[in-house]
C-alpha cells in the first residue's frame, strides 16, 4: 500500500449537548398546557402559594416604601395606619399587583419548565387584535355598568388638593390596567393552568381549574362581605371561562382594567373618600353588585356562543426557538 495515498483526519470534535427546552404541546386548550403524564399536585400548591404570597410580599414591600416617603412629607397613609389615602399609596397598590406579571412567568419557567410568555394566549404572544376588537365592544357597556355601579358604593366626600387628584388621575390610567393585568396573568393564567393539569380528563380539568383558581381569586381579596365575594368569585368565574373558550387572556383584561380603571376614574372625579369606597369589611356593599355579575356571565355567555361551532382555541405546533425570560 502507497503510504502517500494515506491521509489522516483528525477526531470530530465532541458537540455540546443541546439543551433540552420544553415546549409548548400542540392541540391543547390554554389551561392544559401544563398537564402530563403526573399530576404533580404537591408542585401546583406550591405555585399557588408562591404566587400568593409573592403578591403580599410585593404589597408590603411597595406600600412601605411608598409610606415611608409619605411620613417624610407629613402624611400618614393606611399602611402606617393613618387615613391619608395618598398618590403614592395608590401608585404602591396598583404597582405591587402589576408585579404579578413577571412573577407569574417566573413561577411557571421555574417550577414547570414552561416559558412565561405562553402565558399570554395560545400563541405565546398577546393578541392585540383581539384585545382590539373586544375593547371596542365591551368598553362603551362597562362604562355605562360604571357609571351605575358607583351611585351604589359606599361614598363620602373627601378633602382633596388639586394636585393630589390629577395624580391619583394619572397613575390610574397608567397603572390600574397593568394591575388588572397583574391579577389575570396570576389567576386565570398561572392558577387557572396549575390546577387545570391535575385532571385527567378534559372536563375534569376545566372545572378544577375554573373552581380552584376562582376560589383562590376570591380568598385573597380578603373580604368578609358575602356580596363582594359574590361578585370575586362569578368575576373570576366568568373569566375563567372566557380564557378558556378565546384561549388567552386578553379578553379576561379587558373586563377586569374597564371595571377596576373607569372605578377608579369615577371616584376621583366625585372627589370620594377612596378608603371608604374600597372598604371590604361586611356590610360595607349591597346586592347592587348582582348587576356586574350578571354583566360579566352574559359577556361570558356570548363569548361561549360565539365559538360554539370552533370549540375553545388550541395551542399550534411547538415553537422551534422559544423565546427566554
Amino acid at each position: 500500500m502507497n503510504s502517500d495515498h494515506l491521509t489522516f483526519s483528525p477526531p470530530p470534535r465532541a458537540q455540546p449537548a443541546a439543551r433540552s427546552t420544553p415546549q409548548i404541546p400542540p392541540g391543547v386548550e390554554y389551561h392544559r398546557v401544563l398537564a402530563g403524564d403526573k399530576r404533580r399536585i404537591g408542585r401546583g400548591i406550591l405555585a399557588i402559594v408562591l404566587l400568593v404570597a409573592g403578591l403580599f410580599a410585593s404589597n408590603l414591600v411597595v406600600a412601605v416604601a411608598a409610606a415611608f416617603v409619605d411620613a417624610q412629607m407629613g402624611r400618614t397613609n393606611p399602611t402606617f395606619g393613618g387615613t391619608d389615602y395618598t398618590p403614592l399609596y395608590h401608585s404602591a397598590n396598583l404597582l405591587s399587583i402589576a408585579l404579578l406579571i413577571p412573577w407569574s412567568m417566573l413561577l411557571q419557567r421555574w417550577l414547570y419548565g414552561v416559558r412565561g410568555p405562553s402565558l399570554h394566549s395560545v400563541t405565546s404572544r398577546f393578541r392585540f387584535d383581539v384585545f382590539g376588537r373586544a375593547l371596542l365592544i365591551i368598553g362603551p357597556v362597562w362604562l355605562v355598568l360604571s357609571l351605575v355601579g358607583v351611585i351604589f358604593l359606599p361614598l363620602t366626600q373627601a378633602a382633596w388638593s388639586n394636585a393630589a387628584l390629577l395624580a391619583i388621575f394619572a397613575t390610574t390610567l397608567l397603572l390600574a390596567p397593568l394591575q388588572s393585568a397583574g391579577e389575570e396573568y396570576g389567576f386565570r393564567g398561572l392558577v387557572f393552568r396549575v390546577a387545570g393539569s391535575w385532571g385527567r380528563g378534559p372536563r375534569t380539568a376545566l372545572v378544577v381549574g375554573v373552581l380552584v383558581s376562582s376560589l383562590v381569586f376570591m380568598v385573597a381579596h380578603l373580604s368578609s362581605d358575602p356580596w363582594l365575594n359574590v361578585w370575586c368569585f362569578t368575576l373570576s368565574v366568568s373569566l375563567a371561562v372566557i380564557t378558556w373558550r378565546t384561549g388567552g387572556i386578553e379578553i379576561a383584561v379587558i373586563i377586569h382594567a374597564l371595571n377596576n380603571t373607569l372605578t377608579f376614574l369615577l371616584l376621583t372625579v366625585l372627589h370620594a373618600d377612596q378608603n371608604a369606597a374600597m372598604e371590604r369589611s361586611a356590610g360595607s356593599h349591597s346586592a347592587a353588585l348582582l348587576i356586574p355579575c350578571a354583566a360579566v356571565v352574559a359577556i361570558a355567555a356570548l363569548v361561549w356562543l360565539r365559538t360554539r361551532k370552533t370549540g375553545p382555541a388550541l395551542t399550534t405546533h411547538p415553537d422551534p426557538h422559544p423565546a427566554r425570560l
